[in-house]
């Protein structure tokens, strides 16, 4: 099929169905888009409607991701059965009455059409993290990148099941990140074969060791670990900034989650988007030579009472929930309502008071720089009337007729 694209056919499989029409195969088609989709309708009027027990609608769920495996996988074993086409150079000529053999390796066009088909079948096999090496003949570096995939996901379902703490599940976030940068360096080794470069068959975290020849860090990895916030900084040398940014982030989630200040979630967002392309930011300057390790907060001493007081709040807060409120339960069962209620509103009461410190302490710093600004004001004022009499003699006269 030279009019089909198999890049295009492979990158519409993701919705199921989809890529299957694009390559006429009509009935497959319908099939997967049909058992995919159905499934998800099938799950909301369960849930929006019909009430249905969460068994059937987990059975209906999983029925749905296998429809979409399935799908890939066909597609996928499709795509790499097709044969490259290819333009014989003459389509023949006749030479005393007989054909010549028609020559299929020195048109170019039929080697530039055998790459691209190579590229896509590197590409349908890096699908599963490492095939795309194995193509290439870098088995060392098709292990790791398999090994490094599958392993995360086992080591993330293995300490889930044996600490019975779900919040491990969103370490699998960190799947696709590997799927990709596996899938695009198996499409850049293909790139430096086709370019005639030497591919050295070493593991994917080796190249992270070499840096340039000047022996500047890795921009792959820094881009890599920036996910995390502070981490590149840190990589980068960055300590103040990188060590400030991953304390503030850490301690926002535990505070928002300790006082259940829903309300102000939205800064975690907010951290995370500024502290990614801080550290873009930081890895070019790194390259251009004009990074400055210059920390969030400079001058932190001036905010030692402030936090202080944060500190003691929660300190009282813990001491109140964990010490004395277990206390009282030993001493008076019977008045365990009362300590949940004080247990509440110690905790309503901190949350409280942390902004309307915060509330006044902007008034205070917004009076003191009106205050500052007129003393400036003022002395500069008296400068001006000494440097110059006339205009002193004129207000003299003004506050004589305006006492």
């Amino acid at each position: 099929m030279p009019n089909k694209s198999s890049l295009v056919a492979f990158l519409l499989s993701f919705l199921p169905g989809v890529g299957h029409l694009y390559m006429n195969r009509l009935l497959r088609g319908l099939l997967y888009g049909g058992g995919f989709f159905g499934s998800l309708f099938l799950i909301f009027v369960g849930v929006a409607f019909l009430h249905a027990p969460d068994d059937f609608l987990i059975f209906i769920a999983l029925l749905a991701a296998l429809t979409w495996v399935v799908n890939m996988l066909d597609m996928i074993i499709f795509l790499l059965r097709s044969q490259p086409y290819r333009l014989p150079s003459s389509f023949g000529s006749e030479q005393h009455g007989q054909h010549e053999q028609p020559s299929w390796d020195t048109n170019p066009y039929s080697t530039r059409m055998a790459g691209q088909q190579e590229k896509t079948k590197i590409m349908l096999l890096s699908f599963i993290p490492g095939l795309g090496h194995y193509q290439l003949g870098l088995m060392h570096r098709g292990l790791t990148a398999m090994v490094s995939f599958f392993g995360v996901a086992i080591l993330v379902f293995f300490v889930t099941i044996m600490t019975h703490n779900e919040g491990f599940v969103a370490f699998l976030l960190a799947l696709p990140v590997l799927w990709f940068y596996t899938m695009f360096d198996a499409l850049k080794q293909h790139g430096n074969k086709q370019a005639g470069l030497e591919l050295i068959d070493r593991s994917i975290f080796e190249d992270f060791h070499f840096g340039d020849d000047y022996g500047r860090k890795n921009r792959t990895l820094a881009t890599i670990i920036a996910i995390f916030p502070g981490a590149a900084h840190l990589y980068l040398s960055m300590t103040k900034r990188g060590v400030q940014l991953m304390a503030i982030f850490l301690f926002s989630i535990y505070i928002l989650d300790v006082l259940r200040l829903s309300l102000f979630l939205f800064l975690i967002p907010i951290l995370w988007f500024f502290s990614f392309f801080d550290a873009l930011q930081s890895i070019t300057k790194y390259e251009n030579g004009t990074l400055i390790d210059k920390p969030i907060i400079e001058n932190w001493t001036a905010y030692q009472r402030p936090i202080g007081m944060v500190l003691i709040l929660l300190g009282s807060y813990y001491v109140l929930k964990d010490v004395v409120v277990q206390f009282m339960y030993q001493i008076l069962p019977s008045a365990s309502n009362y300590m949940y209620l004080i247990t509440n509103f110690s905790q309503t009461l901190i949350v409280a008071l942390l902004l309307i410190g915060g509330g006044i302490r902007l008034l205070m710093t917004r009076k003191q720089h009106v205050s500052t600004f007129s003393t400036f004001t003022d002395d500069t004022h008296s400068a001006s009337q000494q440097s110059n009499p006339m205009p002193q003699h004129y207000l003299e006269i003004d506050e004589k007729k305006n006492p």
